[in-house]
């Protein structure tokens, strides 16, 4: 059972690498988080707004222009207010960027995956490589920047 100071759930999309890159690290720290297919299971408007208060970034900051209607319903234009782009975002789960990680040390969009490291409860034990082959984590467990 995981308690309060080891607690970690992620917004996860297991379609995206960066996504299951950041699940493997928190798993490969030995700790097994919550995990929220935030597309199954889209946040509410009280948890979204809690979430970007918590990320400190604008609505703006977590849309996701990649594989999302955010063309189409013409969301780079100046006019959205903040709500508005909240409220395409619960109506478009897909435009909500991820992963979204939240642990007793903080809330964090992980782009790239390695972002997490900054606020897992303990380290990831050993070496660990991306599904890519770059290395995050080398043998000697020293974390390894590009």
């Amino acid at each position: 059972m995981t308690d309060h100071a080891t607690a970690v759930t992620i917004y996860h999309n297991p379609a995206c690498g960066t996504s299951r890159n950041t699940l493997a690290l928190i798993r490969h720290a030995g700790i097994e988080p919550t995990v929220i297919e935030y597309l199954r299971t889209p946040p509410d408007g009280e948890t979204l707004r809690g979430l970007l208060r918590d990320l400190q970034i604008t609505p703006r900051e977590l849309l996701r222009e990649k594989d999302t209607p955010y063309a189409e319903l013409g969301l780079g234009s100046g006019h959205w207010t903040d709500e508005e782009l909240i409220g395409q975002m619960l109506a478009h789960p897909i435009l909500i960027n991820r992963p979204i990680v939240v642990t007793s040390r903080g809330t964090r969009l992980c782009r790239p995956s390695e972002r997490v490291l900054d606020i897992l409860p303990q380290p990831p034990q050993g070496p660990f490589t991306k599904e890519d082959g770059e290395v995050v984590i080398d043998a000697a467990g020293r974390r390894v920047v590009p």
